[in-house]
């Protein structure tokens, strides 16, 4: 029986647990350079993180998802804060978007998530890897101005995700270039099969030993003028010297917002935003996790809703599912949601006993760990096999690469969701029916066999083969192996018989009985002949 397949929480530890400590080291950066962007204390990605990793882990049903603050949101909590005039207003806010995704998952809004595009999701996956490749170069150079987390081509430092790395080649730290490479060698050479064999290296992961590599290499080239790195080489989370300071970094919502309707605006925007995200993420992690489990998205909304109005209520930013920390736990041998909570522990346990110990991490090192995350989401391979699977797969796949590179994660998501339906319309435009018109002979009746599915979306190309159906020509409109047909298409039949007549055509409607709507012809011609004389 495969390891995943035991009961308990813990039945997977071997596997969980270090994947959790790569999730944790990739999260802690991540949470205060979302934070960093979004305009909101330091701290506050950290609370989101600890929340995302524990409260949310422990409700939702997804197995690999690793939740919490997401880049997608830093730019409307930056505008958000300004809106509300303070951070406080803003924690109000995010309590009420908890209570809206709840409502949204006890309403099913999940199921939204199913219908998007194999061809996006996975485009979705493949672009996030490109971003991560090229966001990382920076860091793995030692030039640290764009905040971790940061996944918008146009960056806060002014430049773009192009420019950032040419300017990197101008301001190289040899400390942080000697760490990254080292730590890119390590991870390269914790892949190759014969390592794999290796007894060790199935209970100390590559990741781990690139960052510890990181920490020690940071120490010595501390006493090395030319290769020492800086604050902002590192890790840079808050230091407290008691508890009581501890707890002074966590904040409370102004309650006394309650009635404006300015926070119930951000709010319902932070719900519809971080749902659609999560679902995102979801289809992702899901495409992503090798024995392919389905993650209930009604019960991940709840998750998260819960999950977004604790964090609120003690002062952490808005949480999603977000498919980097995902992907690496799933790259880094997850196995259940156990890995997540445990990822959530480690960052509340650091944060408050050992923040100088995280504050030793080279970025570049974090660096070399992401780029090979981002390399294992977009493997040439996949490009090949989307290719192979036809233009309106390619074309969707594509576009939504680059749309992700370019502006940002819903943006390019919108964009290669843009590009599916216009093939999907263009398909129900072309075969909603079986009808060649150069098939047809002269003297002979014309079928027009409707498929199994006749929608709205017909309409067009309906329209356009009754208009060149000849005149004086006898046609008949076979609906024997229509199971559903839209009204709006009824009607265009109906508009058609009278428009028929006028053009000597003698119109048979066959099968028009067996709809699951359970019209029979004679309360079809009933109908529209009833409609017809009020007109």
């Amino acid at each position: 029986m495969n390891d995943s397949h035991k009961s308990g929480f813990l039945s997977n530890i071997s596997r969980d647990l270090p994947a959790s400590i790569v999730v944790f080291l990739v999260a802690v950066p991540l949470c205060l350079g979302i934070a960093l962007a979004s305009g909101a204390p330091l701290f506050s990605g950290i609370i989101a993180g600890i929340v995302g990793g524990i409260v949310v882990g422990l409700i939702s049903g997804s197995s690999l998802g690793v939740s919490g603050p997401a880049a997608g949101l830093a730019v409307i909590v930056l505008n958000s804060i300004t809106e509300l005039g303070s951070f406080e207003n803003f924690l109000l806010a995010v309590v009420i978007a908890g209570v809206l995704q709840i409502v949204l998952g006890i309403a099913k809004a999940g199921v939204l998530g199913y219908y998007l595009p194999s061809s996006v999701i996975k485009g979705m996956l493949s672009g996030i890897g490109v971003i991560i490749i090229l966001k990382q170069i920076p860091h793995a150079f030692g030039y640290d101005a764009d905040p971790e987390g940061d996944m918008d081509f146009f960056q806060p430092d002014g430049h773009n995700t192009f420019s950032e790395i040419l300017y990197a080649f101008e301001n190289i730290t040899p400390g942080a270039v000697i760490i990254g490479f080292l730590g890119l060698a390590i991870l390269i050479l914790w892949e190759r099969p014969f390592m794999k064999k290796m007894t060790f290296t199935k209970y100390v992961n590559g990741p781990l030993v690139a960052v510890a590599v990181g920490i020690v290499l940071n120490l010595v080239f501390e006493s090395i003028p030319t290769l020492s790195l800086h604050g902002d080489h590192v890790v840079t989370i808050p230091v407290t010297t008691s508890f009581d300071e501890f707890l002074g970094l966590f904040a409370t919502p102004n309650w006394s917002m309650i009635g404006e309707k300015q926070i119930y605006i951000v709010a319902f925007t932070i719900a519809v935003v971080a749902s659609l995200e999560t679902l995102l993420s979801v289809e992702a992690a899901d495409k992503l996790d090798p024995e392919r489990r389905i993650t209930p998205t009604n019960r991940e909304l709840v998750a998260q809703g819960i999950g977004n109005s604790v964090s609120g209520l003690i002062g952490g930013l808005p949480v999603t599912q977000v498919i980097v920390r995902s992907s690496a736990n799933i790259q880094s041998g997850g196995k259940t949601k156990a890995s997540a909570v445990f990822h959530g522990i480690f960052l509340m346990i650091c944060a408050l006993a050992v923040p100088q110990v995280l504050n030793m991490i080279p970025l570049a090192s974090l660096a070399a760990v992401l780029i090979v995350v981002g390399f294992k989401l977009v493997k040439p391979s996949m490009f090949v096999e989307m290719y192979k699977t036809g233009n309106d797969q390619f074309y969707s796949y594509i576009i939504t690469i680059l749309g992700l590179v370019f502006t940002d994660l819903l943006m390019g998501i919108g964009m290669g969701l843009v590009v599916a339906i216009m093939f999907i319309l263009w398909n129900n435009f072309k075969t909603p029916y079986h009808f060649d018109p150069d098939h047809v002979k002269e003297g002979q009746p014309i079928t027009i066999a409707l498929s199994d599915n006749v929608t709205f979306l017909n309409k067009a190309s309906i329209i356009k083969t009754f208009n060149v159906l000849p005149d004086d020509s006898e046609v008949i409109i076979d609906a024997t192996r229509t199971q559903e047909i839209h009204w709006d298409v009824m009607e265009l039949i109906e508009d058609f018989k009278i428009n028929s007549k006028n053009r000597g055509i003698d119109l048979k409607l066959v099968g028009f009985d067996h709809f699951k709507t359970g019209v029979s012809e004679e309360v079809f011609h009933a109908h529209f002949s009833e409609s017809n004389g009020k007109k």
